[in-house]
């Protein structure tokens, strides 16, 4: 007998809620996953990532689920390549909520309705998880990953615009099938930059995200993500997507006053901090104290050019999209590349 989902996410007909789990090197954690997944779930997806473990053959022998799917790819793609695979496969055949869930047991699928109910209330377009939100929970996690995820954090909040959120790396997510037929899948970032490219990508459409509370579950597993050895170039990539949409948002799209801030605060401020230091090195050079007019000529730059950009940012921290698009975004139920 099929079972409905839970009177919690109060609709009329049951809707057809799809699980992706990426998979590599996960053979030992991908059972123990696929139990706890609860039967109000439609489709399960297993993608195989030309895992090394042959995690593909390890379900397909051991499970008996019948929602389950596996799909292999015969190159690595990468978690993001992964789950593209996974919202392609669900778009294919219907699904309208998405869920993306781990295979290294880190993750409890019991929390899925937590992830679906913003979305099926039309409260939300993708939903994400944060281990952030309970002190608490906090203490739990490495002091290395805390302060790294604190470093990501604030950079994805500059890169994409979302300054409501939290926890950028968290891959506990659920996005709506509209939503994500109108991603661009061949310009997402395929590995570790996934979820926080996805941000960007979700910024660009004006999509509504909103953060899950949720435990963090450390076990025997081991991540191949290494936060110091990943800042530099998480930078250099927020730094790239900030232009973008920068450009998108605030030239191409729409202008407004902070159209003017932001260029001419950057022009102003940089112009004073580099004019003192040549001045303060002259100075120095010479012995001779600059006159009240070069200090001045210096400050004044700096103070109003620091105001532009406070300004600036005030109007990006309230430009956060507040209105779900996937109930006027509807799919042809075939994912094609664009």
């Amino acid at each position: 007998m099929k079972t409905t989902l839970k009177t919690e996410y109060d609709t009329a007909a049951p809707p057809k809620v799809a699980v992706v789990i990426p998979c590599y090197k996960v053979s030992q954690h991908i059972m123990g996953v696929l139990e706890k997944i609860g039967p109000q779930i439609e489709r399960i997806y297993v993608i195989d990532d030309n895992c090394p473990e042959h995690t593909g053959d390890t379900v397909e022998a051991n499970c008996k689920d019948g929602r389950v799917r596996v799909i292999r790819h015969t190159t690595n793609q990468g978690v993001g390549g992964a789950v593209m695979t996974g919202y392609r496969q669900a778009i294919t055949e219907g699904m309208e909520v998405i869920v993306k869930v781990d295979g290294d047991g880190q993750m409890d699928p019991s929390l899925i309705p937590r992830f679906v109910t913003p979305i099926l209330e039309g409260r939300a377009d993708y939903t994400k998880g944060n281990r952030f939100f309970n002190p608490e929970e906090v203490r739990s996690m490495p002091r290395i990953r805390l302060v790294g995820n604190a470093i990501l954090s604030f950079m994805t909040k500059i890169s994409s615009g979302y300054w409501n959120l939290f926890d950028p790396t968290n891959g506990f997510t659920a996005i709506h099938a509209n939503v994500a037929y109108m991603l661009p899948f061949n310009k997402i970032s395929r590995r570790y930059f996934f979820e926080t490219d996805l941000l960007f990508r979700l910024n660009i459409l004006r999509a509504v995200v909103v953060d899950v509370p949720m435990a963090a579950h450390y076990g025997d597993e081991s991540s191949s993500l290494k936060i110091p050895n990943i800042i530099g170039e998480f930078l250099l990539k927020h730094l790239r997507n900030f232009s973008k949409r920068l450009l998108y948002n605030y030239y191409l799209r729409n202008m407004s006053l902070a159209s003017i801030e932001f260029p001419l605060g950057s022009i102003l401020f940089i112009f004073g901090c580099v004019f003192g230091v040549i001045q303060w090195s002259v100075s120095i050079a010479t012995g001779l104290p600059s006159s009240a007019g070069t200090v001045m000529l210096s400050a004044l730059p700096v103070i109003i050019g620091l105001q532009l950009l406070l300004s600036f940012i005030g109007h990006d921290i309230g430009s956060v999209p507040t209105h779900p698009i996937h109930r006027y975004t509807p799919n042809t139920g075939t994912k094609c590349e664009h």
